[in-house]
């Protein structure tokens, strides 16, 4: 391992200040990492690391930022602000402008600087390792330095991605994305980059394949998370301090017979109010085959201002709707950017999701039984350190502690 000099100057971002130590520092992002996976790895004996942590330093619970998807949460995770002050609404919105259905992976939709971004103007050698490549543009804004995905790993360039030949680095071929090596991939990358001196403020966010496809007790659950686990080891082997988060939850979204527990909103509005409208489903992505772009957050768009109240009086009486709120109180409650949202935000129970039309939606990947998340129900996430934190960073995370203070907490919650 090399031993280069780590920049200890602070850094101010979006109103916050980070003071890093010398010594690197680690965010893991561990998505749809619900906490009863941790919980059962723990008492299933395969994350002995992790139980270490949870002893020696901090485990405890933060807040996520809705809807509880992918982008959203890694954008506040890597500016520490909420979707109304970041503006990235979802995996997938209405543009207003041009009334066109559109993935938001881009950082053109991003409104505020990265820390990352931030952390590499003090002087810190920041990397930026992903398990999907849509979060690699929005995630590498203004970046000096290294990012790149587990995905798209062979293809990273020098001048692009601020690093080459990946695969030689960490002695793999880049992994699969619908498989658990994409986000043990990514892991094994931040491993590589402090050993081999390439990095020492690393941000790494996995994927949620493995906890859209596997409750926490079943065994290819247990063997990820101990796998999860040994990496983590490593880390902190190399002298890491680490902070560890999750983007949102995971739950079963299923009917007693095991098939998707799904409401068809859009069709549903149609056929008992007569009435057309857009359903957007933010949690839409390139990667639908685990879930079926089926979440428990969704946005509907009505051309007649009129309809509004009745449309949103009739959707809250339905089984399984918990939430409707016109657009400014969606603003206002959900913390969403007003003009990127629609003119109601509907969320639904920890057991349901809501689709679109039933064509829009293909079920045959998860006729098996379907895990997804989005709504208020995978909101709560892990937030653990791999420190004891200090007075002041303690009495925060009794108090409302968000997942996006997961920086935050990491570089400056640990006694000097």
């Amino acid at each position: 391992m090399n031993s280069p000099t780590i920049s200890t100057e602070s850094f101010t971002c979006n109103g916050r200040h980070y003071h890093p130590g010398p010594h690197p520092i680690v965010v893991i992002c561990v998505d749809g990492c619900a906490d009863e996976y941790l919980s059962t790895s723990m008492a299933q004996g395969v994350m002995p690391h992790l139980l270490s942590l949870t002893k020696n330093g901090y485990r405890g619970l933060a807040r996520g930022a809705l809807p509880s998807f992918t982008n959203v949460n890694n954008a506040s995770i890597a500016t520490g602000l909420s979707p109304r002050e970041h503006g990235i609404s979802g995996n997938f919105f209405l543009d207003p402008d041009t009334e066109e259905e559109i993935m938001m992976n881009s950082s053109k939709y991003l409104w505020k600087e990265t820390l990352l971004s931030h952390a590499a103007q003090s002087g810190r050698k920041v990397g930026m390792v992903t398990a999907k490549e849509k979060l690699r543009d929005i995630l590498s804004h203004q970046l000096e330095g290294i990012a790149f995905s587990s995905e798209k790993a062979k293809e990273a360039k020098l001048d692009t991605h601020g690093i080459e030949n990946v695969e030689s680095l960490i002695g793999e071929p880049a992994p699969e994305i619908y498989s658990a090596d994409a986000s043990l991939y990514v892991l094994k990358a931040g491993v590589a980059l402090i050993r081999e001196g390439l990095a020492d403020f690393l941000y790494l966010s996995l994927t949620d394949y493995m906890q859209h496809k596997f409750c926490p007790w079943e065994e290819e659950s247990l063997t990820f998370h101990q796998n999860i686990d040994e990496q983590i080891g490593l880390l902190l082997e190399l002298g890491a301090k680490i902070g560890i988060t999750a983007d949102h939850g995971m739950n079963s979204k299923t009917q007693p017979d095991g098939s998707a527990n799904v409401i068809f909103l859009e069709s549903w509005i149609q056929d008992q109010l007569g009435i057309q409208t857009r359903v957007i489903c933010p949690i839409t992505d390139p990667y639908v085959v685990h879930h079926g772009a089926l979440g428990s957050l969704v946005m509907v768009h009505i051309e007649e201002e009129s309809d509004i109240p009745r449309i949103q009086e009739k959707i809250f009486q339905l089984d399984g709707i918990t939430e409707v709120y016109t657009r400014s109180e969606a603003a206002h409650r959900l913390e969403l950017p007003e003009e990127r949202i629609g003119d109601l935000v509907i969320l639904s129970g920890r057991d349901t999701v809501i689709g679109r039309t039933e064509k829009d939606h293909d079920l045959s990947h998860v006729a098996k039984g379907l895990r997804s998340h989005g709504g208020r129900y995978e909101e709560m996430v892990p937030f653990i350190f791999s420190f004891p934190l200090n007075s002041t960073y303690l009495q925060k995370a009794v108090g409302d502690p968000r997942n996006f203070d997961v920086f935050e907490f990491t570089c400056n919650g640990e006694d000097s």
